[in-house]
């Protein structure tokens, strides 16, 4: 069954929904996603949209990466 995120929820909430998205966002150069301090202060302000711009990550690339993964992410 295929899970839907979305771009503006909150770092967190995203991994707290579905967890197997930490390490796609790892992979995808969200580095700081692994430490659980980050995930657990910054994870809750920081939505992906706004952390891919930061990261300058393509918000594409996450959307086909998440959906290699049967996931998603409405942008």
């Amino acid at each position: 069954m295929r899970k839907s995120i979305n771009a503006d929820w909150t770092v967190s909430k995203i991994v707290s929904t579905v967890p197997e998205a930490k390490e796609i966002l790892k992979n995808l150069g969200f580095n700081d996603i692994a430490n659980p301090i980050m995930l657990n202060t910054a994870g809750k302000i920081m939505t992906l949209r706004k952390g891919a711009l930061m990261k300058k990550i393509d918000i594409n690339k996450i959307k086909d990466e998440f959906n290699n993964h049967d996931i998603d992410l409405e942008v």
